[in-house]
């Protein structure tokens, strides 16, 4: 009788589109909803760094990052930005983080967010070996450089990620230099991330999964949910013109979710990162693998599409425009980084979904059992895709998972 279950999911990104596969794995009829095509242009499935980042267990809710806030408000290129007409939506929100900033909730995000990012990979490789994603992922590590500036709080990643078990290589400038030559000299130190992976065309990847999911029966409705009721516990979801009854519902499109979890009178303080990229066309062959200022908080991702600079976290919600001095500080910051680079192109903003421990939602809503949440994945939407979606098919097969989920349920926040 299980196999047979209808089951619901709102939200075509990576999130929403892994969910859908490993739900399917268990036999389920799975409908997919999404107000958009799979990875269109608006959507962080689409706009990602393209990281597949299993190291990144170290969060934002850290005293250092506490500390620095000030300064890097009021810094031009800082990593940090917001966006001062949303600041009184965001107060509520803010304090949740501040005490989440002590020493014990940053080893306690670390320790739960380290648990299922080293079963990452493994679970995406499940996903993978059903599909032909040739050229579309580089297995050639990650490495993150920074200057002498806030060495502290880079001794502080190294030192937190040693002690829950992650793998790195601390890098000496020549190390850097002979990874990736043309990186200008500026750097202090590095560190490598070798088994770290990077998608080509995050676009492509979520394509491949679409049509796989299409091949196995899956149905795929265009439709943007407004509303999810419970009738006789059986959870409906609603458009403006039309209903959908299912057995179970997964709500798994990312900073959208909110919306829905009110609806069913759960206050789950999700908010939203703001973050940006740009491409220089034609120049993807300047490195070989993806390379991050960790001062200044953004990327450069070699892709199809050429170099892909990627970052900054900006508070400023769903509806505000896209900030031109965000942009203009990853185009000046790649320029500090590479020489040669042309005139940028594809000015792209995409919504991260957070909440103020850092940690994501994954498992049932507290108030209604057929209904399950998967999103607020931060930095790590991308990385956390194919595991998020494997956990919650089995806790819906009510299957051993032999991890402690307590951490992710949406309880923590009654």
């Amino acid at each position: 009788m299980q196999k047979k279950l209808k089951i619901g999911v709102i939200g075509a990104g990576i999130q929403g589109m892994c969910n859908a596969l490993f739900l399917q794995k268990k036999g389920y009829n799975v409908t997919l909803f999404d107000r958009d095509e799979p990875g269109n242009l608006s959507a962080s499935s689409y706009g990602n760094a393209g990281h597949f980042s299993p190291y990144a267990s170290l969060a934002l809710n850290r005293p250092d990052v506490l500390t620095d806030v000030p300064s890097m408000l009021l810094s031009a290129t800082g990593p940090l930005a917001l966006r001062w007409n949303y600041v009184p939506k965001m107060i509520p929100w803010f304090l949740k983080f501040i005490l989440n900033c002590s020493k014990k909730k940053m080893m306690h995000t670390a320790k739960y967010t380290h648990q299922i990012l080293d079963l990452a990979l493994p679970a995406f490789d499940e996903l993978f070996d059903e599909v032909d994603i040739s050229g579309l992922v580089e297995k050639k590590g990650i490495m993150y450089v920074w200057n002498d500036q806030n060495l502290a709080s880079r001794e502080l990643e190294i030192s937190i990620r040693k002690e829950i078990g992650v793998e790195q290589q601390i890098l000496t400038p020549k190390e850097i230099h002979d990874l990736e030559p043309n990186i200008k000299p500026f750097y202090h130190g590095g560190v490598y991330y070798s088994y770290a992976r990077h998608a080509r065309n995050p676009k492509k990847i979520l394509l491949k999964l679409f049509d796989n999911f299409l091949k196995k029966d899956g149905k795929f409705l265009k439709i943007n949910i407004q509303s999810l009721n419970i009738e006789e516990e059986k959870p409906v979801l609603k458009s403006e013109v039309q209903s959908f009854s299912f057995d179970k519902v997964v709500i798994a499109c990312g900073a959208f979710s909110k919306k829905l979890t009110d609806n069913l009178n759960e206050k789950i303080p999700l908010d939203t990162e703001r973050g940006y990229h740009v491409h220089f066309k034609d120049c993807e062959h300047l490195i070989s693998r993806p390379v991050v200022f960790a001062n200044r908080g953004f990327g450069i991702t070699p892709m199809e599409q050429g170099l892909r600079v990627v970052g900054t976290v900006e508070f400023g919600g769903l509806n505000n425009p896209l900030s031109k001095s965000r942009i203009r500080n990853l185009i000046n910051g790649a320029k500090y980084m590479l020489d040669g680079l042309p005139e940028h192109e594809d000015e792209w903003l995409g919504f991260r979904p957070s909440l103020p421990d850092f940690l994501p939602v994954i498992g049932p809503s507290k108030n209604y059992k057929n209904v399950f949440y998967c999103f607020g994945h931060n930095h790590l939407g991308w990385t956390l895709g194919a595991i998020s979606g494997k956990i919650i098919s089995k806790m819906i097969a009510n299957e051993n998972t032999n991890l402690n989920l307590e951490p992710y349920s949406s309880r923590r926040f009654s």
